[in-house]
């Protein structure tokens, strides 16, 4: 898998050496895929998210290694989005979200007695 380096935006260029997808083709993804939206730059340059990248790399899959035509990775890109939007922040989805919040709760009351 890519490894996304730790930055806030991409340059056009960037996202095209990461991903191992031209530039023109890119373009041609933002015009067909309106959920890759990167934002302008003062310069007016295109300034790519790690969101971006990672649905990038997502349909450049759909499309290259699982032969997908364009209408089926549109298709099989709102349900990955539909699958990721039920997770929460932190990569939990809502149980384990739940869980883990018991468990604060747990350890903090504890330690509220240790303190009192």
């Amino acid at each position: 898998m890519t490894q996304i380096p730790d930055k806030l935006y991409f340059k056009i260029g960037e996202v095209a050496s990461l991903t191992k997808v031209k530039p023109y083709v890119l373009r041609y993804w933002e015009s067909e895929f309106k959920i890759i939206s990167p934002r302008k730059s003062l310069t007016k340059q295109r300034v790519y998210s790690r969101r971006d990248i990672e649905l990038i790399l997502d349909i450049k899959r759909l499309l290259y290694k699982e032969g997908f035509t364009l209408d089926g990775a549109k298709k099989k890109i709102k349900e990955i989005q539909a699958e990721r939007s039920k997770q929460l922040d932190f990569g939990f989805n809502e149980k384990q979200f739940q869980t883990a919040l018991k468990s604060i709760k747990k350890e903090l009351t504890q330690i509220k007695k240790l303190l009192t």
